[in-house]
């Protein structure tokens, strides 16, 4: 058995495999519901062989969207909407999470396609103002109001009735989101974070609202069930966010309840990232050395064999596919194929995949076979 299709145990649950889909919106909800898009989206990639979909970044207040089109779990009335995702998802035989996400200064943006342009929504077109550890805006976007300590303590409560919405909806994992430049990621950057109270100034303090949120969820979250925490591990740029300081924070989480942390990078300021496949490998790598914690690799890995090699020199304990994943709903499979496991290993229910699916080494449905080479 391969290091990729060999299962993983976090808590009380095992997942199938270390190919895991990875977080990404999008933008295709309605007052926070999502809606038949989603429903095909995920349900696609639930027969795709995955051993864990985490669903798009999810706000837990109607504020702390992206944009206006984010999907929510900020109100019970969400519950139903994610639960026939869920549904359908476990019925295929696959795990599904959810990422938890307040947007902090990056709120109230225009979606990243329409006609609407770019940057801040206006007051006037259904846009709110934003909130962040200080009023600095990120470059192009409206100016937030700094939360006050009333503000502060909100966000934790936030996060754990979103979690709670979670479970009822059928979630088995949660993950909280503290990179790209959002709100947890925001209080933890030196660029974005220049309070004097108890919330800013040293690392300690700087990431009391990420360990404050973390004990809020795993207090409602089941003792079983794993909970994970994304990470930028860098701003790629002087005077911000560092690898170091994310593996220190990663450590201290540990001891937290936390299960998995999924390492990306950047997001919170403009920066030149040296882009290339495997470029936040690296990263992963040091968090999982300091803190002692199983991590998440993302960013480019896109050959089966590149993933395995990942897993193979230690690296990291899952990889999270994207775009790939995007590009090829069925990129597990495809990756069984290539490295000689039987597709039967893989968490597709019986009758839920292409004819010739299961347990066929050598599946390769003709109408794809020439995207995959």
């Amino acid at each position: 058995m391969t290091h990729l299709f060999s299962p993983i145990t976090l808590r009380g649950t095992t997942f199938a495999n270390r190919a895991w889909l990875a977080p990404m919106c999008q933008y295709s909800a309605t007052d926070g519901h999502p809606d038949d898009w989603h429903l095909v989206h995920l349900g696609a990639l639930a027969s795709g062989g995955y051993g864990l979909l985490l669903a798009e970044a999810t706000a837990v207040v109607p504020e702390g969207r992206i944009s206006p089109r984010d999907t929510g779990l900020w109100d019970d009335a969400h519950i139903a909407s994610w639960r026939r995702i869920t549904d359908f998802v476990h019925a295929r035989g696959t795990r599904i999470g959810v990422q938890l996400a307040h947007a902090g200064r990056k709120a109230s943006t225009q979606p990243p396609f329409g006609a609407s342009g770019e940057g801040s929504v206006p007051l006037e077109d259904g846009g709110w103002v934003t909130v962040g550890p200080s009023a600095i805006a990120f470059p192009g976007y409206a100016t937030p109001m700094a939360l006050d300590q009333a503000g502060i303590a909100a966000i934790p409560r936030a996060f754990a009735d979103a979690a709670r919405r979670a479970l009822a909806a059928g979630f088995d994992v949660v993950e909280v989101h503290a990179a790209h430049g959002y709100l947890l990621h925001q209080f933890l950057s030196p660029l974005s974070n220049q309070r004097d109270d108890e919330y800013g100034g040293s690392l300690e303090n700087r990431a009391r609202l990420l360990v404050e949120t973390v004990d809020a969820v795993r207090a409602v979250w089941p003792d079983e069930l794993a909970l994970l925490v994304r990470f930028s591990a860098t701003d790629w740029t002087d005077g911000g966010l560092t690898v170091d300081e994310v593996g220190q924070v990663a450590k201290e989480l540990a001891g937290h309840g936390v299960d998995l942390v999924d390492v990306s990078s950047g997001g919170n300021a403009p920066a030149p990232i040296p882009v290339g496949p495997g470029y936040q490998v690296p990263a992963a790598r040091s968090v999982r050395e300091t803190s002692g914690l199983p991590v998440g690799a993302v960013g480019l890995i896109t050959d089966a064999r590149q993933a395995e090699q990942t897993l193979v020199d230690g690296a990291a304990d899952v990889v999270l596919l994207g775009r790939a994943a995007l590009r090829d709903p069925f990129w597990p499979l495809r990756a069984a194929h290539e490295l000689g496991v039987p597709t039967s290993a893989l968490p597709v229910a019986a009758g839920s995949a292409a004819p010739g699916v299961q347990g066929v080494t050598g599946w390769q449905p003709q109408h794809v076979r020439g995207a995959w080479r």
